[in-house]
């Protein structure tokens, strides 16, 4: 059941040069907008800023891992807003997918420390999804994220979704 009051606001930010990160936060989204009491948004990184991030109570940041670090549009999201929302998020909840060709450690161990600077709350592990793309070509092409890994998405959209609802994040 909802909280009572005004729905609370979810914000997705994404950035996927060859779709597989997109198909993630779009997973999310489904699995989010099932729920009540959650409006949800989605932007891509290059489209968001400072406003969107304080307009919402919770976040979901979706994005490939490129040598070993996240998306460099996503880290200029990230570079965008920090400063204007510092001190600002404090105990908001947030959650990552990373789609990875190895292992994405490095994309998540990132945005953890960007959250841990806005002292944002992480409500799950970082969502890993591994495409396994080690060579130019399969790096370079669209990926196409298998039904079970979106599923995993949706989940997640809804899990965290279903928090801010309730008032239990």
């Amino acid at each position: 059941m909802p909280a009572e009051g005004p729905r609370r606001r979810l914000l997705i930010v994404h950035h996927s040069l060859t779709g597989g990160a997109r198909q993630m936060a779009w997973a999310a989204l489904a699995g989010a907008r099932a729920e009540d009491g959650v409006i949800t948004t989605i932007l891509a990184a290059g489209d968001a800023d400072a406003a969107d991030v304080l307009a919402a109570e919770g976040y979901l940041f979706a994005c490939p891992e490129n040598l070993a670090s996240m998306a460099g549009v996503m880290k200029a999201f990230f570079d965008r807003c920090y400063y204007p929302v510092l001190d600002r998020l404090n105990g908001r909840p947030y959650a990552a997918m990373i789609c990875a060709g190895s292992d994405g450690e490095g994309a998540a161990r990132q945005i953890a420390r960007i959250a841990t600077g806005w002292r944002l709350r992480a409500v799950a592990d970082p969502l890993i999804i591994c495409t396994h793309a080690q060579t130019p070509e399969a790096i370079l092409a669209p990926k196409v994220i298998p039904p079970a890994d979106l599923a995993q998405c949706e989940e997640l959209g809804s899990a965290l979704a279903a928090g801010l609802a309730m008032g239990v994040f």
